[in-house]
């Protein structure tokens, strides 16, 4: 069985029911979620042995997410007990022409100041096959810029393949550093890379033509890089979306059949399986095949609410060969 780790917050999602807005709320609907640990819960859906790296702090709440972790099939071993609170966000979950509307509040969570030399690292790369990071713990603090770079490091020093999905998000980075001048060291000892034009010019402090110019640009930059993959998604309203996604070595692209998508239950998380299923593609399957995993999961997660996908790879599979959709007798 492989192993699998992932590294980053997991946060209390707080939601409006239906499609309510803010003002109209009377009550909350309540998710744990967070972008590499759905990462991870998808995966362990999946028969992959995985561990998530992060903290909670030492009360009700943080139990509450750790049992989660373990509800998703997750080895919580690496969930460390730490000052802070326990991240939050709030989601309005948008329709038709209304987008949806997510307002963070993770100031220093227990997350956030996870201390690098606390961890055992040894043994959490121990027999680990992959390690899986994203670009928003390093926009959190300080703090978890240097654990995200300690991870990728050690992963390095033992051989340990390296994805991460660049995730540019501008409102995070608030604590005096931009982008560009964290994130060019972590994808120095990254392998695979989910991102865009715009993530990569973000990142790197770049200007960039197109897609194309970019990926080169990191192929040339980057000795360690293997793959690059984005996710291309036309949006026609918060409801109907059209998405397709690429995989690129560097002398080599596939592309994924596109997916019509409406109407959107939930849009949260589907970059999230577009990733497990591009980390478990590549793990155990022929690089075609891999994109349109990828895509399918990514396609399938729009239409389960909440954060992570819930859903087999035999459902995938059907996806990916046209026969979903219909009633199971």
């Amino acid at each position: 069985m492989k192993k699998i780790i992932t590294l980053g917050e997991v946060m209390l999602r707080l939601s409006p029911p239906g499609h309510q807005r803010f003002c109209q709320a009377q009550n909350f609907e309540i998710e744990f979620g967070g972008s590499e640990a759905n990462v991870g819960a998808n995966l362990a859906t999946w028969g992959v042995f995985v561990q998530h790296l992060t903290a909670f702090p030492a009360h009700s709440l943080g139990q509450a997410a750790i049992a989660k972790l373990r509800q998703w099939g997750i080895d919580p071993s690496f969930c460390y007990q730490n000052e802070g609170r326990l991240g939050t966000y709030f989601l309005e979950k948008g329709a038709l022409d209304r987008g949806s509307k997510i307002i963070y509040d993770r100031e220093n969570s227990s997350f956030s100041t996870l201390d690098p030399d606390s961890v055992d690292w040894a043994e959490l790369f121990k027999d680990a096959d992959w390690l899986h990071w994203s670009g928003i713990s390093p926009a959190i603090s300080q703090s978890s810029a240097r654990l995200t770079l300690r991870a990728v490091s050690e992963a390095q020093k033992v051989g340990v393949k390296v994805s991460g999905d660049l995730n540019y998000r501008s409102n995070l980075w608030a604590y005096g550093k931009a982008a560009y001048q964290i994130m060019p060291e972590l994808m120095e000892h990254t392998q695979v890379m989910i991102a865009g034009k715009r993530d990569f010019e973000q990142c790197l402090n770049e200007h960039f033509e197109s897609f194309d110019q970019a990926a080169a640009y990191a192929f040339d930059r980057f000795d360690q890089l293997e793959w690059i993959s984005q996710t291309l998604r036309v949006t026609h309203s918060a409801s109907h979306n059209t998405i397709s996604a690429e995989l690129h070595s560097r002398t080599e692209s596939f592309h994924s059949k596109s997916y019509d998508l409406t109407p959107i239950v939930d849009r949260v998380g589907t970059g999230d399986a577009f990733a497990a299923g591009l980390i478990y593609g590549l793990l155990h399957t022929n690089p075609s095949h891999c994109i349109e995993l990828a895509m399918a999961a990514g396609a399938l997660k729009h239409s389960v609410p909440g954060d992570q996908l819930y859903a087999s790879l035999d459902e995938i599979k059907e996806v990916i060969a046209g026969n979903s959709g219909k009633i199971k007798r």
